[in-house]
């Protein structure tokens, strides 16, 4: 879900403002280069590879924190992709030795917001969830989304609450509904977990 995808419950009600959409959106890393012709391995941080990564698609280098282009790189070009393990094997215009590609090593690949393709109806992505209200289905307020971390078997929803953080599964067992609109996020935790 590295583009900050998910798949969202049904909705509940309130209205606060959403936040607006970052300019750039990580969907790739290249952790290391691959032979010695400039190609890299490139691991896709989208739950639609296929949709983004493609012959021809062109993807800036995210600056040291990844997000907002690396200024004075150009864009990158892809010219050759094949599937790889986890992954993609990708060349790119114009890195055409390994040393070309190995300055592009643990580098992370952005696109603008607006290149990103359509989530589907019951898609959101994860920024959308900073700053939301969390409450339980009986009505009690718990806190706020502070941030979302990508793990398995479930991503993580760090909530700040009034005496501390505590980490909430972003699962459909756990988090039954999505108010995009009002920005809140209901769930019925299982016994012990707002203990923590």
């Amino acid at each position: 879900m590295g583009d900050g995808a998910g798949e969202i419950p049904a909705p509940c009600p309130r209205r606060t403002m959403a936040p607006a959409p970052p300019p750039f959106l990580i969907v790739g890393h290249l952790p290391k280069a691959h032979g010695n012709k400039g190609e890299l391995l490139l691991l896709p941080l989208t739950d639609r590879p296929d949709d983004v990564f493609r012959l021809g698609a062109e993807f800036r280098v995210g600056d040291s924190d990844g997000r907002r282009p690396e200024i004075g790189l150009p864009p990158l070009v892809v010219q050759e992709l094949r599937p790889f393990k986890r992954g993609y094997i990708v060349a790119f215009d114009g890195i055409e030795t390994r040393s070309e590609a190995e300055i592009l090593t643990d580098r992370y690949l952005v696109l603008p917001f607006e290149a990103v393709p359509p989530l589907a109806e019951n898609e959101l992505h994860y920024h959308e969830l900073l700053g939301s209200r969390v409450r339980t289905t009986e009505g009690v307020e718990v806190g706020e989304v502070a941030e979302v971390y990508e793990m398995h078997p479930s991503d993580l929803l760090e909530v700040r609450t009034p005496s501390g953080t505590i980490l909430i599964p972003f699962s459909r067992h756990v988090v039954v509904s999505v108010d995009r609109e009002e920005r809140i996020l209901e769930i019925d935790p299982p016994a012990g977990l707002l203990d923590l």
